[in-house]
């Protein structure tokens, strides 16, 4: 994977020269984003606050199994449940924040209908192992009041395009084409959303007005223009 990753990276380069030198191509930029990866093996956890406690305080969970990873909770339309998911890996001894998802006004679930105030929906968020993102179930469930997602790709360690090495390409990348993108199904193109990015704590910012599934990214096509 390292090797089709720095070979998409050189592909879109040598397009950006000949773009630069004014030379004829036939070549077209490579299509979908070059997706962000997980620097080491990382291990997760997970923070609960399914009662919506006054104190603010979330239960810890026993770590995500490691042939599922995911969490459940049930989200209640008219109250604020939310789950946090920390991953803990190789490269440090610490544990850092990897996902922040609140809700408050699920609306309408696919198969079932509209909820009403009080009723509840039972949510999955299930963590991409290989690419930093997240699957959220059920697909299509809709909100009134948007829910608000938080996710850090500082995962990464720095290397944006996957080559092993860190250097001012990355930071380019970063600063310029990464975005948080999302599909609707397996067969379904990614498109990039407005997410608000924070390159302080490396995290991108989102309203979701409904589920399906989450990643980080880069564009390659827009990065070819703006070489």
């Amino acid at each position: 994977m390292v090797f089709v990753r720095r070979s998409l990276l050189v592909f879109a380069l040598a397009l950006s020269v000949a773009r630069c030198a004014d030379q004829p191509t036939a070549v077209k930029a490579p299509a979908g984003p070059l997706f962000l990866r997980w620097a080491d093996a990382p291990q997760f956890s997970a923070k609960l606050d399914p009662r919506a406690r006054r104190s603010g305080t979330m239960a810890l969970t026993p770590p995500l199994s490691l042939d599922q990873y995911a969490v459940s909770f049930w989200a209640v339309r008219g109250e604020s449940r939310s789950v946090q998911i920390n991953y803990s890996s190789t490269i440090d001894t610490e544990t850092h924040p990897f996902l922040l998802l609140t809700t408050t006004d699920p609306q309408f679930v696919p198969g079932v209908g509209e909820l009403a105030a009080g009723d509840s929906v039972l949510i999955t968020v299930t963590v991409d192992t290989s690419k930093i993102g997240v699957r959220l179930e059920p697909s299509g469930l809709q909100f009134g009041t948007p829910s608000e997602m938080k996710i850090w790709y500082d995962g990464a360690a720095g290397d944006m395009n996957g080559d092993g090495v860190v250097d001012s390409t990355d930071v380019a990348i970063e600063a310029k084409v990464l975005g948080l993108w999302y599909r609707e199904g397996q067969q379904d193109q990614w498109t990039q959303l407005g997410a608000t990015q924070s390159l302080d704590d490396k995290s991108f910012t989102y309203a979701l007005p409904h589920f399906c599934e989450y990643d980080i990214a880069a564009d390659l096509a827009e990065w070819v223009v703006s070489w």
